[in-house]
């Protein structure tokens, strides 16, 4: 399987999990949930299936700039979004005219950058964070499964490095269940690992 055929959320489906600012249906919701990198278009419609979706729902979902295909590490491609009561015509060209411009960017250090409204702040221990974060979405979706649905959840709500290290035993504890307690004792040594210092 390449790559380019998985789906991965964008950082506002990311936002969209946390403030629920779009107010997705229940079952759109849940399929944003289980996009999560490790699955492809096929899986994705095999849970639209359990999970009540409509037909269109990865398709609604890539329109609403939450999913994309393809690549998400720090190569991927930045999503541009326009502002809400933006018109329809400024929308459409929003991403042209972002293409278009090509500056150098000037490097200002980030205690010298204005806090701008509803901007997201990265915390400092942002690679830390990613690791982790990849290492447990990767083991509920291959291990638990559907069943991981709540536990991926609770992943979700996890800001910071230390609200995932403390998700870790609850994933171990899901794991042990799944697998076996060898298989689960390893993995959380293993993710506990993911976090350098």
């Amino acid at each position: 399987m390449k790559d380019g055929e998985l789906y991965f959320k964008t950082e506002a489906g990311k936002r969209e999990i946390q403030d629920r600012a779009l107010r997705l249906p229940a079952a759109l919701r849940s399929i944003l949930l289980m996009v999560d990198g490790q699955r492809d278009q096929e899986q994705l419609r095999e849970l639209m299936t359990g999970l009540r979706a409509p037909d269109d729902a990865i398709e609604q979902l890539v329109v609403k700039g939450l999913i994309q295909r393809g690549d998400a590490g720090p190569s991927a491609a930045p999503v541009v979004e326009a502002p809400a009561e933006a018109p329809a015509k400024a929308v459409a060209h929003a991403p042209v005219q972002a293409q278009a411009r090509v500056e150098t960017p000037v490097q200002v250090p980030a205690t010298d950058l204005p806090a701008l409204p509803g901007a997201i702040s990265m915390p400092a221990d942002f690679g830390n964070y990613r690791r982790l974060y990849n290492f447990v979405t990767d083991a509920v979706s291959r291990h638990l499964g559907l069943k991981g649905y709540f536990m991926q959840l609770k992943v979700e709500r996890c800001s910071d490095v230390d609200a995932l290290l403390d998700l870790l035993p609850e994933v171990a504890t899901a794991l042990t269940k799944a697998k076996d307690h060898t298989f689960a004792s390893e993995w959380l040594v293993r993710a506990r690992a993911e976090v350098r210092s």
